[in-house]
C-alpha cells in the first residue's frame, strides 16, 4: 500500500446542514483531507476556473476529488458535471455524485456524464462518518490520481 497523501476535496451542496455534517464527519473519521465547499453549480464552476470570489487560487486549490449534489439552485449537479467533463483542463478530476436522489435515471445519467461514482447520502451521522472514512481511504490510499496541475 502506498503512503497516504491528503487531497483537496471540494463539496458542492446547497444544504448548509449537509455541508456541516460532512465537515464534522471528515474530522470524526480522522481522514486528513482538506475540505472546501461551494453552494451550487455556478460556484462550483467558478471555483474550478478561478472566477468570481475564487480568483485567488490559494483559497481555491485544485481538488483531487469533487463530491457533487445533484439538486442545487442556479445550476444543478447534472449541468455542472457535464460542463466539468467537457473542459479538458477539468475532466480528469474525479466526481463522486453524493445525493439524496435514489432515481435510477439520475444514476444512469450521472455515469453517462462521467461521474466516477454515485452514492446515496447516508441518513444518519454515523453513516456519513463511515462514508467519509471509506471515501478518504479509497481516494487517498488506493486510487492513483493524475498530477494536480492548476487549472
Amino acid at each position: 500500500m502506498r503512503k497516504s497523501t491528503p487531497i483537496v476535496i471540494l463539496m458542492a451542496d446547497d444544504d448548509e446542514d449537509d455541508r456541516l455534517l460532512a465537515q464534522d464527519a471528515l474530522i470524526e473519521s480522522k481522514v486528513l483531507n482538506e475540505l472546501h465547499f461551494v453552494e451550487d453549480g455556478v460556484e462550483l464552476i467558478e471555483y474550478l476556473t478561478h472566477e468570481g470570489k475564487f480568483q485567488d487560487s490559494e483559497n481555491a486549490p485544485r481538488p483531487g476529488l469533487i463530491l457533487l449534489d445533484l439538486n442545487m439552485p442556479r445550476k444543478d449537479g447534472r449541468e455542472a458535471l457535464k460542463e466539468i467533463k467537457a473542459n479538458p483542463a477539468l475532466r480528469s478530476i474525479p466526481v463522486v455524485i453524493l445525493t439524496t436522489s435514489k432515481q435510477e435515471e439520475d444514476m444512469v445519467k450521472g455515469y453517462d456524464l462521467g461521474a466516477a461514482s454515485y452514492i446515496t447520502k447516508p441518513v444518519n451521522f454515523e453513516g456519513l462518518v463511515e462514508l467519509m472514512k471509506t471515501l478518504g481511504k479509497y481516494w487517498v490510499e488506493f486510487v492513483e490520481l493524475p498530477p494536480s496541475d492548476n487549472a
